[in-house]
């Protein structure tokens, strides 16, 4: 399924007057996993600034035990920090990089704002080497956008 074509759905999963915010994260989460081939793991964290950690609230693929990840640990904890887009084409090459499974190859984490204020991220694991493109970027940070306006 084209971006395009998914930009409508996340519209309409996050302009539906039903469930909570964190019912209609999961089902944005879903989506993505669902319909683009190489996202394997698809979350959304949110932070918590005062005690500096991010705090997963929704996904969509194998659980983790990454439910709780301090900022500046890890691509999530480095984006916590950095307010910027984190592609990670090569997840062996990043020395920083806290493992999730053996079978994620790369990584892509978009920061999430409300307001102008860093309050969560995407994260995307795949299990192929270098899948990510400015395209995701693009379409990540417009899920962001819908995704800001139910916080």
């Amino acid at each position: 399924m084209a971006f395009e074509d998914l930009k409508i759905q996340v519209s309409s999963i996050a302009s539906n007057n039903e469930g909570s915010a964190k019912d209609k994260m999961t089902a944005i989460c879903e989506l993505l996993q669902e319909h683009i081939d190489y996202y394997d793991w698809v979350g959304f964290y949110m932070a918590n600034h005062e005690a500096r950690t991010l705090h997963l609230e929704a996904f969509a693929g194998e659980p983790t035990d990454h439910t709780v990840i301090p900022f500046g640990k890890g691509i999530c904890g480095q984006v916590a920090e950095s307010n910027e887009n984190f592609v990670v084409p090569d997840v062996k090459a990043q020395d920083n990089y806290i493992a999730c499974s053996i079978t994620v190859k790369s990584e892509i984490v978009i920061p999430l704002f409300k307001d102008g204020k860093n309050i969560g991220q995407i994260d995307i694991d795949s299990h192929k080497i270098d899948p990510f493109t400015k395209e995701d970027e693009d379409f990540l940070e417009f899920v962001n956008e819908k995704v800001a306006a139910l916080l």
